[in-house]
This record gives structure tokens, C-alpha cells and sequence, in this order.
């Protein structure tokens, strides 16, 4: 499988796996797909999130009170795979893969019809191993880059990502914001001198004027505090409530053939 943007700006949908179970975590998964989302991000709950916000971190607790580990994580990846071609990211923290187990993790991704990876805490720099393991498995590395990032480190995580690059609009933990920062329009401008990949801007997108003005500058859009508060917010009607919302952002969308 290759990760393709259909459109500009590609959607890509965050969900915390496991909340509320995970089985409803397919089915928003899947509504998400069918409402315009791109790639979908797995988010592996973990106990420690420090660098996800209050609406991500009670899905946490909630899904890591229901049991959810990464194996389930992988079993609604594949389930996913068997319904859709659209890209598939496990999202997760290093700990819960180190757990597992590096090499175990990558094969078990690739034989769930996972594309990739993004591990949040695993600077570019000690990432040999985690590397090596993604190339043997086919799967794609992508990882954060910061307005913070030196030109040093902005080089090495577009050398070694695949798929596209992940921009943070801003330091800071994730979050709905009014305004979309300034930050992220430079940082996008800084990748572009580093790569062909196309460039995904996430943290505190909410909003269909944030998501249309992203859109100008960058190749795809994350969206992931704003799709779990929906879930959060709608108990029995989660699937239908994050369709919603996404369509709502992606009316808007021109196609611009964008892939990765």
C-alpha cells in the first residue's frame, strides 16, 4: 500500500483506539474514511501521553481502563485493511512498542495492511533500529518536525520519512485552538527546501476555516483533539457524529492529486 492525498488539502483523521472500545473505534475509523479522511492515525492509549492535551489524555485513561493494548490496536488495523484501501498510521508512544517488541511490532504492522508508524517520542536521531526494522517490513517512518527544529534536524527527519512528514503548527501539547499559529506556514516553507513528501500540519486544527486555510500552504491536514472531543461528546452516535464533522471540513477540498 502507498499513502495518497486524493485531494488538497488530504485529510488525515486521529482516533484514540479503545474509546470507547474498540470495535466502535473501527466503525469511526471507517465513517471517517468514507467521509473524505485520507489516512487514518491509530492512536495507541498510553499512561504517560505528555504530549497530547486534555481531550486526548481522558480518552487514554478510558481506553487503557477498557484493556486496550497495542495487539488490539493492530487486530482494528487489520480490520480496517479488509474494508479499505485508505492509509493506515499506528500512532503511538515507544514504550508500548518496545513492550511488544521492535521487530514483532513491525511485522505484525505489515501483516495487518498497516502503511507505517509514528512513534511521538523516538527522536530521528536514535531511531537506527526502529528504522532498520521499518525498511525490512515496508513500512513508512514518519516523524514530527518542529517550528523548533534546526535545518540540521528538519534534513534528517525528511531523509528518513516516508509517506509524508508530519509539521506540528506549534510547540506545546495538542489541542482545539481559535487561530491556526503563524509557525506553521514557515515550517512548511523550511520542509519544502528538504523534501518532495508531501507535508501534513496538525496540532489545534478544528475548524473548517482553519482546515481551508492550512490547505493553502500545506499538502494535508491532521485533525485529531477535535474528531475524540466528538467522540467523547456523543455516546452511542460516535461514528455519525466524526462523519459529520469531516464532511463539514472537506466540502470545500479541490483535488490537486497530491501522493506520496
Amino acid at each position: 500500500m502507498a499513502i495518497v492525498f486524493k485531494k488538497r488539502p488530504g485529510l488525515v483523521a486521529y482516533i484514540t483506539c479503545g474509546d470507547p472500545s474498540l470495535e466502535i473505534s473501527r466503525d469511526v475509523a471507517l465513517a471517517g474514511i468514507a467521509a473524505g479522511a485520507d489516512v487514518i492515525e491509530l492512536g495507541v492509549p498510553f499512561s504517560d501521553p505528555v504530549a497530547d492535551g486534555p481531550v486526548i489524555q481522558r480518552a487514554s485513561e478510558r481506553a487503557l481502563q477498557h484493556g486496550t493494548d497495542l495487539a488490539g490496536v493492530l487486530d482494528v488495523a487489520r480490520q480496517i485493511r479488509q474494508q479499505s484501501k485508505a492509509g493506515l498510521i499506528i500512532f503511538s508512544y515507544l514504550n508500548p512498542i518496545l513492550q511488544f517488541g521492535l521487530e514483532k511490532f513491525c511485522a505484525a504492522a505489515a501483516a495487518a495492511g498497516v502503511d507505517g508508524a509514528l512513534v511521538t517520542d523516538l527522536p530521528v536521531e536514535e531511531a537506527a533500529d526502529y528504522l532498520r526494522s521499518m525498511k525490512a517490513h515496508k513500512l513508512a517512518p514518519v516523524f514530527l518536525a518542529a517550528p523548533t527544529s534546526t535545518e540540521e534536524r528538519l534534513g534528517a527527519i525528511a531523509k528518513h520519512s516516508r509517506g509524508f512528514v508530519y509539521a506540528i503548527s506549534r510547540t506545546g501539547i495538542t489541542g482545539t485552538r481559535q487561530e491556526v499559529a503563524s509557525d506553521a506556514h514557515s515550517l512548511v516553507e523550511r520542509l519544502r527546501g528538504f523534501t518532495k513528501l508531501p507535508i501534513a500540519v496538525g496540532f489545534g486544527v478544528s475548524t473548517p476555516e482553519q482546515f481551508a486555510e492550512v490547505g493553502q500552504f500545506a499538502d494535508a491536514v491532521v485533525i485529531g483533539s477535535a474528531i475524540v472531543q466528538r467522540i467523547e461528546q456523543n455516546t452511542g452516535r460516535e461514528s455519525a457524529a466524526v462523519s459529520e464533522f469531516l464532511q463539514s471540513l472537506t466540502t470545500t477540498s479541490q483535488p490537486a492529486g497530491v501522493t506520496g
